[in-house]
């Protein structure tokens, strides 16, 4: 009996299609309109507000390649046993890396996403 290798139905696509243009919108938003803006830089020196909190986990974050790191574990675990849950996650932790300066990481992560198709996949159907 030969296993079909890993590749998520109809559905289950349209819930990572969702899922990952959400975290790549919110990566978007947090790089261009956040972290980038010199404006907002200067106007979070004195003032504690919850964007600048947020401002200020998310610079600390990439600067310690966070969103790389996770991207590139979550898709190790997905590569070694494919699942759809997996795939979502780490779907959504490299596309907020490559946005977010963990350009390296995150492109490794994706080429493993790529490999994990190859994958024989014990959830499948039919």
């Amino acid at each position: 009996m030969s296993q079909r290798n890993f590749m998520p139905g109809a559905r289950a696509w349209n819930v990572i299609l969702v899922l990952g243009g959400f975290a790549l919108g919110w990566a978007i938003y947090m790089r261009y309109a956040l972290v980038e803006q010199s404006a907002v830089g200067l106007a979070c020196l004195g003032v504690e507000t919850g964007t600048c909190t947020v401002r200020a986990a998310v610079i600390q974050l990439f600067g310690y390649s966070a969103f790389g790191i996770l991207a590139l574990a979550t898709s190790a675990i997905q590569l070694i046993r494919p699942s759809v849950p997996m795939f979502t996650i780490a779907a959504m932790a490299t596309g907020a890396g490559l946005v977010m300066y963990n350009n390296n990481l995150s492109g490794v992560a994706a080429g493993l996403l790529l490999i994990s198709f190859a994958r024989p996949w014990r959830g499948a159907r039919g």
